[in-house]
């Protein structure tokens, strides 16, 4: 009887130890998300504001943040910087009101990749008072890449609390 008794606190014991190990595996997967977690949505502003136009092109900084998981998101660059390696969706909508009919209107933007153009949504008509554009894409980013948005010699944003101008992003998943 001692001797069975062993046996099961033994058998007990080595069952004990690895569901431990499974247990602290699980937290480990559980952290690797949680840290990995990379989520920004921004607006140009949250009050009237137009942007441009400017006789150079420049970096838009936008200033209304609605989220910011992982802080790669800077209000002071303007430019994203992506905190690891991973498929990441991007998508960028400019707006511009050119104030009265028939004014010069010019709603254009760069989304940027390290300094390189990845897409260029643009409305550039004397049609109506405002336009918008959009463009949403899927790309890989290596740790350290710099996302960011130009505004284009003569192009201009205006926005509100409306939020018409946005930038977002968001890991979809991580490659290293």
């Amino acid at each position: 009887m001692k001797k069975q008794m062993w046996k099961l606190e033994m058998f007990f014991n080595m069952t004990l130890n690895e569901l431990q190990r499974n247990l602290e595996r699980a937290h480990s997967v559980l952290n690797n998300i949680r840290a990995s977690r990379s989520a920004f949505s921004v607006a140009l502003t949250d009050t009237r504001l137009c942007i441009g136009p400017n006789r150079e092109d420049s970096v838009v900084k936008y200033s209304s943040v609605f989220v910011n998981l992982g802080d790669g998101y800077s209000t002071d660059t303007g430019a994203f910087v992506a905190p690891r390696s991973g498929v990441y969706s991007l998508a960028l909508t400019v707006y511009s009101d050119a104030g009265a009919p028939g004014a010069t209107l010019a709603a254009c933007a760069r989304l940027q990749l390290n300094g390189r153009t990845i897409a260029s949504p643009s409305e550039n008509n004397l049609q109506d008072q405002e336009d918008s554009a959009s463009a949403v894409l899927v790309v890989q980013l290596h740790a350290g890449d710099r996302v960011d948005v130009a505004l284009p010699a003569g192009c201009f944003l205006c926005d509100n609390s409306n939020h018409y101008n946005t930038f977002t992003g968001f890991l979809l998943y991580a490659t290293d």
